[in-house]
């Protein structure tokens, strides 16, 4: 597994789960700003595969268990509340990542310090809405403190060391649980962790094990480029 393929697997398969958001989302400025995030993933995608290889044969021609995602980045929108908890797991732990990397000098350094601004803002919209679901009606609070405790368990794959990448993963760690716990005691929620979250917690994606929704999304991203191989524009 190179460094490149995991975090560019990472940034292509969030991309794809938030473009499925493109004409459903529950105002018309959702679907700009989901559609804008879900590019600014994309760019960071296109860069990363190439650095592992051809971008579009690694995106689309690869099996399920050659994907090595994380699994928390596979998971089904579910509901608005469920997307933005997953958002928040995810965009705290990249600005993170990018900034210790944008400070180094490595292969990812270039990709860092823009990709760094880019999840700046990814976090300060899934922020927002974390506060606005969280602190607002009993029922936007009740499904945003579920969307909380059901993907909780897969962000402990965050902070598992990937080979060639060259940051403090303990301070990572801290420092996104530290963010992630001022965010949710400011929304008026609970850290998950306890037993609402269930015993299991995942980590195998960087493996090349998936969640079962994995391989349903994988079809239909994968579907036309399959139909029609060397079809060209």
């Amino acid at each position: 597994m190179t460094a490149a393929l995991a975090l560019g697997d990472d940034a292509l398969v969030l991309s794809h789960r938030l473009g499925e958001w493109a004409g459903h989302a529950p105002v018309l400025e959702e679907d700009v700003a989901l559609a804008n995030i879900a590019l600014d993933l994309l760019g960071q995608a296109r860069v990363l595969l190439s650095m592992a290889g051809d971008e579009d044969e690694l995106a689309y021609l690869r099996e399920e268990r050659a994907f090595r995602n994380v699994q928390l980045v596979e998971q089904p929108n579910g509901d608005f509340a469920h997307t933005i908890a997953r958002q928040l797991y995810f965009s705290t732990y990249q600005e993170l990542f990018y900034g210790q990397l944008a400070g180094g000098e490595s292969d990812f350094t270039p990709l860092a310090r823009k990709a760094v601004k880019e999840v700046a803002y990814h976090r300060d919209h899934a922020e927002h809405w974390t506060l606005r679901l969280g602190d607002g009606t009993a029922e936007s609070h009740d499904r945003m403190q579920r969307g909380l405790d059901a993907l909780w368990r897969y962000t402990g794959e965050l902070f598992e060391p990937v080979d060639g990448v060259a940051v403090d993963w303990d301070a990572l760690r801290q420092g996104w649980l530290a963010s992630v716990t001022a965010v949710l005691e400011r929304a008026t929620l609970a850290l998950p962790g306890g037993p609402q979250s269930g015993a299991w917690t995942a980590g195998a994606g960087r493996q090349g094990l998936h969640t079962e929704p994995f391989g349903r999304m994988l079809a239909e991203m994968q579907h036309l480029h399959r139909s029609h191989p060397g079809a060209t524009w």
